[in-house]
């Protein structure tokens, strides 16, 4: 089974890369490395939700846990630092894998049943079990359910809300990529009608390959989230990227960087053999990381800090250590991944084909068990180990027995082989097998 990182549809391939070409090799055609990307960015999304409820200074999570934890607010920083910024990078890069092996009118069908109708069908439920999880925690934190008088002291507490205010939750990365696929789509159709000479494509390939030659590649691709984060607008300078997960309309700071991401991604698959060059320099990449992070820490502190950004050099130095690291370690993650997991790994490959199954389901469950740990007498870091402990288990059972082979799992993964025992089973009983194509 095939299926992209953001959306866990989209071909996963092992390449033999030459130069800016890409072939197969050693009769296997996954990239094994990218599934493992894909499957523990996700994986990261869940331990970074997991944190929030453990971390100090001003709450802002609906759970609130008597223990707080300067080494999990790293962890959140750090996290959030990187992980949507790779998850677009390779959403883009199948994206464009997509679209030439299948066509354009295929990849909408396929992005319509695998991307809008998990958002459609699954935001209602989901957001129904966060409401409920979220007055769960409430009741855990004061001793009693919230009253109508204590809701409408939060609300007229509450941030003035964005234009066209919509509580998307988690699943914005959703609602984002469609955005992603039309803006992208749109604009290969401009570049195929006017740039029949392929002058355009030519230019942009040239552009994206000296760029990924440089070492200085992720302070070129930091570029536009730096701007965006000086003048974009109000910023929250410690959380980076703001989450688009309240409005129909992506703030700026997420579009600018995510579709940076994708676009690139998107380019990239027109020279694979450009990954060599992120395998080999991953050290490099993963070093330039750790020391612009530290720098970013060093700055604003470890503890979150809700103040807005004020202008300055030193605001200005802060955005650009901090776009910088984003796509340091971007590069560095694809980098080690495509170094060292690229084997074939039945672990690796069952994380990458559950992942994105566990990502929709694991908030409101997250919440609850953060909610019954927060009157715990125990340290932070041993909180979130019962959580992920308790909460990892209940989410892949679940994603064996209700998705990996039933109709949700045809629709958010693509239909899966029959296993070879009822293959075997079918030849011995001379009956004709017509297991469904893998995607």
């Amino acid at each position: 089974m095939i299926y992209e990182v953001a959306n866990a549809a989209a071909p996963g391939r092992l390449l033999a890369m030459e130069g800016n070409s890409m072939s197969t090799a050693n009769g296997s055609d996954r990239l094994h490395g990218l599934d493992a990307v894909r499957g523990y960015a996700l994986m990261l999304g869940i331990v970074y939700h997991a944190t929030m409820s453990f971390l100090p200074g001003p709450q802002f999570w609906p759970v609130i846990d008597t223990h707080r934890s300067l080494f999990l607010s790293g962890v959140f920083f750090v996290s959030h630092m990187f992980r949507m910024t790779t998850f677009f990078l390779i959403a883009g890069f199948f994206g464009h894998m997509a679209v030439e092996k299948r066509g354009v009118a295929a990849f909408v069908k396929d992005r319509t049943k695998r991307i809008a109708l998990p958002l459609v069908v699954g935001w209602p439920i989901l957001f129904a079990a966060i409401v409920g999880a979220s007055i769960y925690g409430a009741y855990v934190a004061s001793g009693h359910m919230p009253t109508m008088q204590e809701h409408a002291a939060a609300v007229a507490h509450a941030p003035t809300p964005p234009p066209l205010a919509f509580p998307l939750t988690h699943l914005w990365f959703l609602y984002l990529l469609l955005w992603l696929y039309a803006a992208t789509l749109g604009l290969r159709a401009l570049v195929l009608r006017f740039d029949a000479q392929g002058r355009i494509r030519a230019s942009a390939d040239a552009v994206v390959a000296s760029v990924v030659e440089s070492p200085l590649a992720p302070l070129a691709l930091g570029v536009p989230t730096m701007l965006v984060f000086l003048f974009g607008g109000p910023w929250r300078q410690w959380f980076g990227v703001q989450t688009p997960d309240s409005s129909l309309i992506p703030n700026a700071e997420a579009a600018v960087a995510y579709f940076t991401a994708f676009g690139f991604g998107w380019l990239l698959h027109r020279q694979g053999g450009l990954l060599n060059i992120l395998s080999r320099r991953w050290p490099l990449y993963l070093a330039l990381a750790l020391g612009l992070t530290g720098a970013c820490l060093a700055t604003a502190g470890v503890a979150p800090l809700l103040t807005l950004a004020k202008p300055g050099w030193p605001t200005a130095a802060y955005a650009a250590c901090y776009a910088v690291a984003t796509w340091s370690w971007t590069f560095a993650m694809i980098g080690l991944a495509l170094k060292h997991l690229s084997n074939e790994s039945p672990m690796r490959r069952y994380i990458a084909d559950s992942s994105y199954w566990l990502y929709l389901i694991h908030l409101p469950i997250v919440m609850v068990l953060q909610a019954m740990v927060a009157r715990l007498d125990a340290p932070a870091e041993v909180k979130i180990l019962i959580v992920l402990g308790v909460a990892f288990p209940l989410m892949f059972a679940s994603y064996q027995l209700m998705v990996r082979r039933t109709f949700i799992g045809a629709i958010l993964n693509g239909r899966r082989a029959a296993p070879k025992s009822q293959k075997a089973s079918r030849k011995s009983a001379r009956l004709p097998a017509h297991p469904e194509p893998a995607e």
